[in-house]
C-alpha cells in the first residue's frame, strides 16, 4: 500500500475507517476482519452494509469491505486493490473458487465457495448435484444475495438455488434467519454421489446447508479401519460415516438424537442396498454409558459431534464434553480396534484437542497409538493468516 494511492480509493459517499496505530499488522498479513475496538475514527456516511474503505492510522490504504455497525466485526475486507463489488467482480471471484475445486477433481457435491478462504467473506455456496445452496452470514452479503444469484445462474445454470442462512452469527449481524428457494426448483431430497456411494441430501431439514461436505475424504479414509469390523457411528447425522463404513464393515450402528436423521440413515442405507446398517435414536452420551454397562465392544467407534462451543468463553465446558465422550468411546473399543474422533470447533485448537485425547486415554485406562491425523476436505481450504478458517480436527487412534 502507499499513501499516494489512498486518494484513488476514496469516494465522497463511502465510509472511511481509520485504524488505531499498530492494529493493521494482522490485516496486512491476510486476515479479513476489522474489529470495532481496533478503529480510531470513521469518516463519511453511507448505509449500514455498504462498502467501506479501510486505512492505517496514517492514512495508507489497506482495503475495502462491507461495514456493519451492529457487529463486533465492523468491516470484513475482501478487496485490496481498486476493484469494485459489481456483477463482474462477483462472477470472477466465484468462478475462480469453483475452478479450483474442479482442478482438484470435485464434481458432484462440494463446497464451491468457502467465505474468507475464497476472498468472499461470509458467503458459503455448496453444490449438491444440480442444486446450489447459499448461506449468507453477514449484513453486506445478505443485501447482495440477488446479485449473487444472478451470477450463479449465468455461470452454472443450476436447476435451483436455495438459501439456508440460519447460523447464530446472524443475530450479531442484525440479520433475520432465512430459508427458501431463491431460483428455480429445489426437490425435497437431492441424490449425490460420494466416494462411490449415494446419499440423500435434505437441504430443508438437514443441518448446515444439508450435509457435511468437509468430512467427505475422512469418510473415505475410515474404510481401511472398518473392514470386517463392527462400527459404532456416534452423532451420525444422516449417516455419512455409517454408509461409507458399510461398504466394508461387518455391521454398522448409527446413533443420533434426531429422529429425522435416524430415518435419513436408514433411507441412505436402503438407497445403496446395504443390509448391515441399523440406526438408533438416542442421546449419544447416555447411549455410550448404556453400552459400557453392557460391556459391549466395537471394532471401530466414530465420534463426530457438533461443535460443543461457538465462543472462546465456552471452551472449558466444551473440553469436558469432548473428554466425556472420548473416555466412553475408548472404553467401548475392542483390543486392536480404532477410535475415530473429531472436532469441528475452531476454538478447540489442535493442541487442546490432542491434550484432551491424551487425558482421555489415561482416564480410560487404554493404551492408544496415534495412527492418522486429518483435517477438512480440500474444497474447504484454510488461510494460514486466518486461524478461523482451519477448524476440523480428525484423529484415528489404535486402541490396545
Amino acid at each position: 500500500y502507499s499513501s499516494a494511492a489512498s486518494d484513488v480509493y476514496k469516494r465522497q459517499d463511502m465510509y472511511e475507517v481509520y485504524l488505531k496505530k499498530g492494529e493493521e499488522r494482522r490485516i496486512l498479513s491476510g486476515h479479513s476482519w476489522v474489529y470495532a475496538n481496533e478503529v480510531q475514527e470513521i469518516k463519511g456516511k453511507d448505509k449500514n452494509g455498504s462498502l467501506a474503505t479501510v486505512f492505517t492510522h496514517d492514512k495508507k490504504y489497506i482495503g475495502k469491505g462491507y461495514i456493519n455497525h451492529l457487529s463486533k466485526i465492523l468491516v470484513r475486507i475482501f478487496i485490496r486493490n481498486d476493484d469494485i463489488d459489481d456483477e463482474e467482480f462477483y462472477k470472477k471471484r466465484i468462478k475462480a473458487a469453483n475452478d479450483m475445486r474442479i482442478d482438484l477433481g470435485f464434481d458432484d457435491a462440494y463446497r464451491m465457495v468457502f467465505a474468507e478462504s475464497d476472498d468472499l467473506p461470509a458467503l458459503i455456496i455448496d453444490k449438491y448435484a444440480d442444486v446450489l445452496v447459499m448461506e449468507c452470514l453477514s449484513l453486506g452479503i445478505s443485501q447482495r444475495k440477488d446479485l449473487i444469484v444472478k451470477c450463479l445462474v449465468d455461470l452454472f445454470h443450476p436447476k435451483g438455488i436455495f438459501e439456508k442462512s440460519e447460523a447464530q452469527v446472524l443475530k450479531k449481524e442484525g440479520v433475520p434467519e432465512t430459508q427458501g428457494v431463491l431460483y428455480g426448483e429445489v426437490p425435497e431430497k437431492i441424490v449425490i454421489s460420494e466416494n462411490g456411494v449415494k446419499m440423500y441430501v435434505d437441504v430443508r431439514n438437514g443441518q448446515k446447508t444439508g450435509y457435511f461436505l468437509d468430512q467427505k475424504e475422512n469418510r473415505m479414509a475410515i474404510r481401511r479401519y472398518a473392514k470386517d469390523k463392527t462400527v459404532l457411528d456416534c452423532f451420525s447425522n444422516s449417516g455419512g460415516f455409517s454408509i461409507n463404513a458399510a461398504t466394508v464393515a461387518k455391521e454398522v450402528t448409527a446413533v443420533d438424537i434426531s429422529e429425522i436423521q435416524v430415518k435419513a440413515v436408514l433411507e441412505n442405507a436402503a438407497l445403496n442396498g446395504f443390509k448391515n446398517v441399523n440406526a438408533v435414536c438416542a442421546d449419544v452420551f447416555e447411549y455410550l454409558r448404556l453400552k459400557k454397562r453392557e460391556n459391549r465392544k466395537y471394532g471401530v467407534v466414530v465420534l463426530d459431534p457438533p461443535a460443543f462451543t461457538k465462543s472462546a468463553a465456552e471452551v472449558g465446558d466444551a473440553y469436558r464434553g469432548y473428554k466425556d465422550i472420548n473416555v466412553l468411546g475408548l472404553k467401548l473399543v475392542e483390543k486392536g480396534g480404532y477410535l475415530v474422533t473429531s472436532s469441528c470447533s475452531h476454538y478447540m485448537t489442535p493442541t487442546l484437542f490432542q491434550k484432551m485425547i491424551v487425558e482421555s486415554a489415561k482416564e480410560s485406562g487404554r493404551r492408544v497409538r496415534l495412527v492418522e491425523i486429518r483435517t477438512q476436505s480440500p474444497d474447504h481450504p484454510s488461510l494460514l493468516s486466518m486461524d478461523e478458517t482451519q477448524y476440523l480436527k480428525f484423529y484415528v487412534l489404535r486402541v490396545d
